[in-house]
């Protein structure tokens, strides 16, 4: 499922809560079958169901074969898992407000409804301006007429790199960003983030003036 799928969460919890009602049919499933030493009459299993649990289970090569083996629960967990991750992944991404800037021959603007960083020239770049593009990521769009790539936190911080686009403002494109994120990511990799220097309280002679 792509990020650029504007339904993508949906379909993701949709997928999610899939994966979480088989790991409970799983369970339970086994249970029954450790409790009544056989998958007749399990309730949670159509008729067909059974019957091809017992041949799977009958052409196991298990000595003790279990209708749904330790494997096959400890994948759709780690499924589980991952899709949550994802979840996780593009809501925060969707919450997080991205703010675009003008450099020295063009501007740079988010575009939220197709989830791009989009990189407008005034005039055609040269050639060195278009490899540096191409190696940062972005991708020629000649239907909007704009350098492209997804708008992600990876995006922004290849932008930082890049002289090209470098804001009028002189800081780092994460920097105009108004969400807390990327300065955070960057700090806990440990990368330098020039902030303003807090200012000390006035002391002694300098508080009483």
């Amino acid at each position: 499922i792509s990020a650029d799928d504007p339904a993508a969460i949906e379909k993701l919890q949709k997928k999610l809560d899939g994966l979480e009602r088989s790991q409970l049919i799983m369970k339970e499933v086994n249970a029954y079958y450790r409790k009544h030493g056989k998958l007749d009459g399990c309730a949670l299993l159509s008729p067909d169901q059974i019957e091809k649990l017992k041949a799977s289970m009958a052409s196991s090569w298990r000595s003790d074969p279990r209708p749904f083996e330790s494997y096959q629960l400890t994948n759709n967990n780690a499924e589980i898992r991952r899709v949550k991750t994802r979840i996780e992944q593009l809501s925060k991404q969707a919450q997080q407000e991205f703010s675009g800037w003008e450099f020295d021959g063009g501007r740079v603007e988010m575009n939220r409804e197709d989830n791009r960083l989009q990189v407008f020239f005034d005039g055609k770049p040269d050639a060195d301006t278009r490899a540096e593009l191409k190696s940062s990521g972005f991708r020629w769009a000649p239907s909007v007429g704009a350098w492209q790539r997804q708008l992600t936190d990876n995006a922004i911080r290849a932008a930082d790199r890049l002289e090209c686009i470098k804001p009028l403002s002189a800081e780092k494109p994460s920097q105009l960003q108004k969400k807390p994120s990327i300065l955070q990511t960057m700090r806990e990799q440990g990368e330098k983030v020039q902030t303003e220097p807090e200012k000390k309280a006035p002391s002694g002679r300098d508080a009483e003036r």
